[in-house]
């Protein structure tokens, strides 16, 4: 499969940008390359990556949601391999709002599998395009600050950008 790969700066770090004419395939942090390029195998087996441009249909959602439009990332279309289960997880977590949280278990009922709370984790954790698919608005049951792919920090920052992130959480 050929998919084409840029960068992107953010005030948190450079990001990944893999995406085709179907779309964005992947987004994640330069620091966690290996990761992404491990999905990308996982989901759509040999890749081969191009130095291109992004276009704009995906940079322009991303300036404007660093610069706290934060629901331009609702524009960005995204193409993603997987099980039918993981790509029912990832656009169940896009129907999560900027400002607003859910937890596995709120995120297992969203699905219709109310006792699947570990089966979402590990689709969430699989989650190939970061902040676009926001994976990060999901915490845990008691209100804390679970894992994040790319760092808890940047976790923390995303939710605060997006005003979600709770006295209880910082």
């Amino acid at each position: 499969m050929q998919l084409q790969l840029d960068r992107f700066t953010t005030p948190i770090g450079e990001l990944l940008l893999v995406f085709d004419d179907a779309g964005l395939r992947a987004l994640d942090f330069v620091d966690f390359e290996e990761r992404m390029r491990r999905l990308l195998r996982l989901h759509y087996g040999d890749v081969t990556l191009t130095d291109a441009p992004a276009p704009a249909a995906i940079t322009a959602p991303l300036t404007a949601y660093f610069a706290g439009d934060l629901a331009a990332l609702d524009s960005v279309k995204v193409a993603t391999g997987g099980t039918d289960f993981q790509r029912e997880v990832w656009a169940a977590l896009r129907n999560i709002p900027a400002g607003a949280t859910a937890s596995y278990g709120e995120l297992a009922a969203a699905v219709g599998r109310p006792k699947a709370s570990r089966a979402i984790g590990m689709a969430n954790g699989s989650n190939p395009i970061g902040i676009v698919v926001p994976c990060h608005r999901v915490i845990g049951a008691n209100g804390t600050l679970t894992g994040y792919a790319g760092g808890v920090e940047r976790k923390r920052w995303l939710l605060r950008h997006e005003g979600a992130l709770a006295d209880a959480l910082i």
